[in-house]
């Protein structure tokens, strides 16, 4: 019955149900995905010296920009299938990227696809309330002269800044193709990588603090918990470097080779947070050595403190058991000072125990 209450204390700490979503996932099972509730469509129409942005509401209005003379940015927050089966039928998008683009926790990927190149990867977000990384899928099809690109999320992205560049007549986002838009967005994605990984960070460096300090159950939880992020981290971090390196391996005609030194950038990006989430992954590692560490060295501490109060225990013991024998004649049973030199014999020879064990250094 104990043992019971113990466990069902215990198991909230260890968060099971975060588990059941990093690790049942089945690719071969079909997505049921919701459709979403909201739905935002921003389209950015620009070329060096003009730049228009469209806030739209109906999945048809988008459909014009495919004969647009400029370059296009088409993003649509909020996933509902029947958008994405009707914008992908006028873009041309193949049907097993439509497959993609409505999937669920897909693993990041490439395709080159009847001359449309697709990127899926993952948004990264740290959530501080609840210590934990949350993904967001996105989907990227570039095409001759416009970028399409799926959100799961109509509220949130890390394209800000790409927006206020676009608002720079002349910069370098106004001036290229559609392949550098390409490149500015898995940039800003990979960039934000580094972002929620310092937060992991600050995370493992307190956490190691706290080990170091104090060791108990709910440290051995934390360090279960940020486990489980650093998984969801390398298993959305490291399959980015893959996608990039196919990028830049592709012969598409879609991407200038002006422009294939920036997605070298990208991939120098990626590998350096493949590697930094591998150097989390072996610093959990030695902090879960830390803290058994430190609990053998509780027990230890524990067990030696036992041990010398057994010892000095041992002769007062010996000595009463001595005089407490059933005999009639025992030396100094009978005398009047007996029963003071038998006690100063228990105080005496602990005392000069404690000064051998000292001496030794052994407390």
């Amino acid at each position: 019955m104990r043992t019971s209450r113990y466990l069902n204390f215990l198991l909230p700490l260890f968060n099971t149900d975060r588990t059941k979503q990093i690790f049942h996932i089945n690719p071969t099972i079909d997505p049921v995905r919701q459709d979403s509730v909201e739905i935002d469509i921003q389209v950015y129409e620009y070329d060096a010296s003009s730049l228009q942005r469209y806030d739209l509401t109906n999945i048809e209005d988008v459909l014009r920009f495919k004969k647009s003379n400029k370059t296009c940015w088409i993003n649509i927050g909020g996933i509902r299938k029947s958008d994405v089966v009707t914008i992908s039928q006028h873009f041309g998008i193949h049907n097993l990227l439509v497959e993609d683009i409505l999937s669920l926790q897909q693993r990041p990927k490439m395709d080159e696809i009847d001359n449309l190149l697709f990127c899926l990867l993952n948004m990264l977000y740290f959530n501080k309330q609840k210590v934990c990384v949350e993904t967001e899928q996105i989907s990227i099809v570039l095409g001759k002269n416009y970028v399409i690109s799926f959100q799961d999320d109509a509220h949130r992205d890390v394209f800000n800044s790409i927006r206020d560049k676009l608002a720079i007549a002349n910069s370098k986002l106004r001036i290229s193709g559609a392949d550098y838009l390409c490149y500015a967005l898995i940039d800003m994605i990979v960039d934000h990588y580094f972002s929620v990984m310092e937060q992991l960070g600050d995370k493992l460096e307190t956490l190691e603090e706290e080990i170091v300090r104090r060791s108990n159950t709910r440290s051995l939880a934390k360090i279960n918990a940020l486990r489980k992020e650093l998984i969801v981290l390398k298993r959305n971090v490291t399959p980015v470097r893959d996608m990039v390196h196919g990028i830049i391996r592709s012969e598409t005609d879609l991407i200038q080779e002006r422009t294939t030194k920036y997605y070298k950038d990208v991939y120098d990006h990626i590998v350096q947070a493949a590697d930094l989430s591998e150097s989390y992954r072996d610093m959990m590692i030695n902090l879960q050595d830390l803290y058994l560490s430190n609990v053998n060295l509780k027990t230890n501490e524990v067990m030696k403190v036992i041990a010398i109060v057994t010892c000095l225990l041992a002769p007062a013991t010996v000595i009463g058991g001595i005089f407490g024998m059933n005999f009639d004649i025992i030396p100094y049973a009978h005398q009047q000072w007996g029963f003071y030199l038998a006690v100063g014999l228990m105080l005496f020879i602990p005392i000069i125990m404690l000064w051998i064990f000292k001496r030794r250094g052994w407390f």
